[in-house]
């Protein structure tokens, strides 16, 4: 059985990555959105860097002991990758949060992963 808790963030964060963006386009759809350009307008705001960050910001001090060891492993990894539009400590915390969400995805935790990213969009939006 793999220890997913061990795995390489940078693996976590691209599976992460896959199913928050998953999550946020079905988000707008839901909402009643229809055309592809206000689609993606709408899901750039929940996807990007400095909204991400501000999520694992707001949420990492109610994880369990060994989500926030992951989430430091994953802020803390030293990556040649820049970030475009965010700042570099934006971007490894956005990077944190897709590593927990990969994290979720691939041990099965699909209750974890559907509440929290509940919380993101309401962070984002204003309600928390």
């Amino acid at each position: 059985m793999i220890d997913y808790t061990r795995m390489d963030t940078t693996t976590l964060a691209f599976v992460g990555d896959a199913v928050y963006e998953e999550y946020i386009r079905e988000h707008v759809v839901q909402r009643g959105t229809i055309k592809a350009d206000r689609l993606h307008a709408q899901a750039v705001r929940y996807v990007n860097a400095g909204a991400q960050a501000k999520v694992m910001k707001a949420l990492v001090d109610s994880l369990l002991e060994t989500e926030q060891n992951l989430v430091k492993r994953a802020r803390n990894k030293k990556t040649n990758t820049k970030a475009k539009n965010a700042s570099p400590i934006d971007y490894k915390w956005a990077t944190a949060l897709e590593a927990l969400i990969g994290y979720y995805k691939l041990s099965g935790q699909t209750d974890e992963i559907d509440g929290f990213i509940r919380k993101a969009i309401d962070i984002i939006d204003g309600r928390i």
